[in-house]
């Protein structure tokens, strides 16, 4: 089964990430891409194939795509989705797929109501790295887990860059803060709760630059989230056990030939294990494409929970300028 594709918007990650990896996976028909800004279009048009379309609108009245791809900015996510799905088609949405629980349930709700896929698209939980530490926490590795820190952050931007609108829902904790918040259901499960959080704010922007929050499980377990564009770079995790620690670096956007080095320290020795690279966009392509045609790949539960602690962060974090 061919998946015809259409794109909603011209964005930067789907002009580095998204739209090459495409092109690795047969299974996915890229037919049009739309941009309010036809030249856009057509530039992306002629680097990567399919009819160039001018507004959203236009390509969702199209009778020739299946689904679409959506990398707007955050703040027009909810609103897309849900135009996508009452025109029948199944939505691969880039995260965060909602800024608030009732926004990720209407959206989950109006896709199950008509059988129709919507993935929030976390390219990260499809690299292979992920499967690896899971199963070496599976298998005792370190012991019960005692807690975990998970960190992704990057130094300032473009003052030009869309990331400083708050119109578009802006900020570091809709760019940058969701990947730890979802490693942590990834390693602890879904019934984290939010026990506290900051925000560091930018006058000149009005959008936090920085932020953190601290998780727990119902058994004590804790996770302490730190992510921003206010600091030197870094993207990692480490799950720390009752016998020992494992490490990951790397660990949200590796490159497609990266071999990630899983460091597990036990009693002061520290072993690496160097693992195969992999490629996450095309994985997740290729998964959306099989959720297509099952017609199931709909996880409700995960993308309310995913939207409801971003938006207890949100709301209630202390905030400091």
């Amino acid at each position: 089964m061919t998946i015809r594709l259409g794109v909603i918007g011209c964005a930067d990650v789907a002009r580095r990430k998204t739209l090459p990896a495409l092109e690795q996976v047969p299974e996915l028909n890229l037919v049009a891409l739309a941009s309010r800004d036809l030249d856009k279009a057509e530039t992306f048009s002629a680097r990567f194939g399919g009819e160039p379309v001018a507004g959203y609108d236009a390509l969702l009245a199209r009778t020739d795509i299946d689904a679409v791809y959506i990398p707007l900015p955050p703040s027009l996510h909810a609103h897309w989705a849900h135009r996508a799905l009452h025109a029948g088609l199944h939505v691969l949405m880039e995260k965060p797929l909602a800024t608030t629980k009732a926004e990720a349930w209407a959206a989950a709700s109006a896709a199950c109501e008509r059988d129709l896929v919507l993935v929030e698209n976390f390219t990260f939980l499809h690299h292979g790295m992920h499967a690896a530490v899971t199963q070496l926490v599976t298998d005792g590795v370190i012991g019960e887990l005692r807690a975990l820190t998970a960190d992704f952050a990057f130094p300032p931007l473009p003052d030009s860059d869309i990331r400083y609108r708050p119109e578009l829902h802006g900020g570091a904790l809709y760019d940058a803060g969701v990947y730890p918040i979802r490693a942590a259901q990834l390693f602890l499960g879904p019934e984290l709760e939010l026990v506290g959080a900051t925000l560091r704010m930018s006058s000149k922007h009005n959008v936090d630059i920085a932020g953190s929050a601290l998780l727990a499980s119902p058994t004590g377990v804790t996770a302490q989230l730190t992510f921003g564009f206010a600091h030197d770079y870094r993207c990692a995790y480490t799950l720390w056990g009752e016998q020992g620690r494992i490490s990951v670096h790397r660990a949200f956007t590796p490159p497609d030939d990266l071999a990630p080095i899983v460091r597990i320290g036990r009693q002061g020795v520290i072993e690496e294990r160097r693992l195969s690279p992999d490629t996450q966009f095309r994985n997740s392509l290729v998964a959306f494409a099989r959720s297509v045609g099952t017609g199931r790949g709909t996880d409700v539960a995960a993308i309310v929970r995913q939207a409801e602690l971003v938006e207890a962060i949100a709301t209630t974090a202390r905030r400091i300028r």
